[in-house]
């Protein structure tokens, strides 16, 4: 789908690479709807779109939804359905890092709950209205990740959500292959923004890991919804490791050895009753 077309709903538009696809979407000529759960930051979000893309504040349109409560879910769909969306991004996500025996349970739940079930949800309350767009076309993208194909240490749970993101979207696109919506896959590697914690820094540098600025994801984000191809991953050797990973998972095991001694150590009140 051409941007020109695009009325796009944009969850976590808040975040780094969320203000960075809005605006490259803006400039490419869609009209984007911010999903955020602060009323105020979305408010100045859009104020500031309007000022950096120089769009007609109509084309900037902005909702108020915490994605873990199933009321705003059915909200938004009704919402994004009246406003007349074609094109709905999953952006939204919570990072998970560290040692699975650290993590405590409920951000294991939380995490999985909005980088997989949240987008699920999401999609299953507006599919009815995207499948009935008459003769136009309808996109869900699915914002995941390279560790959405390639389990590194660190991420497991992550990963898990990540995986299980990339598995329905692959799924949906063959569901709906005889309808007019295109369900997507992106898959960005390491990205400079916020969204990673002092841990995840010093691990990406003893790692050697690659990271793009969020503008550069913006621009794959843009790329794919007019592409319309089924998948994009971001970066080399992300890409090369993504095919190979899919061909044979037990090939890479040994590469990731110095991933995982760049770990945090174990929290010492898990050594004391192991």
């Amino acid at each position: 789908m051409k941007a020109s077309a695009a009325r796009v709903v944009l969850t976590g538009a808040s975040g780094g690479i969320g203000h960075a696809s809005a605006a490259a979407l803006l400039k490419a000529g869609a009209s984007v709807m911010l999903v955020g759960r602060s009323a105020p930051r979305l408010a100045e979000q859009a104020r500031q779109l309007v000022r950096e893309t120089g769009v007609d504040a109509s084309r900037v349109e902005h909702r108020l939804a915490d994605l873990s409560r199933a009321e705003d879910l059915a909200s938004l769909a009704v919402l994004a359905a009246g406003w007349g969306c074609n094109v709905l991004v999953h952006n939204a996500g919570l990072a998970s890092f560290g040692r699975l025996q650290d993590l405590p349970a409920a951000d294991v739940q939380a995490v999985l709950h909005t980088n997989l079930v949240a987008p699920m949800l999401l999609t299953q309350s507006l599919l009815p209205h995207l499948l009935a767009q008459a003769q136009a076309q309808a996109q869900v993208i699915c914002v995941g990740s390279a560790l959405g194909a390639i389990g590194l240490p660190g991420y497991s749970v992550y990963s898990a959500s990540k995986f299980g993101l990339r598995g329905f979207a692959q799924a949906l696109r063959r569901e709906l292959c005889e309808t007019r919506v295109r369900v997507q896959y992106l898959g960005p590697r390491s990205t400079r923004t916020a969204f990673n914690s002092e841990a995840v820094e010093t691990y990406n540098r003893a790692t050697g890991t690659a990271m793009d600025r969020p503008e550069q994801v913006a621009l794959e984000l843009l790329a794919l919804m007019e592409s319309e191809a089924a998948e994009r991953f971001v970066g080399y050797p992300e890409k090369l490791a993504v095919r190979l990973n899919g061909l044979a998972p037990s090939w890479l095991d040994g590469s990731f050895k110095k991933h995982c001694h760049s770990l945090p150590p174990v929290a010492p009140a898990l050594l004391a009753h192991s």
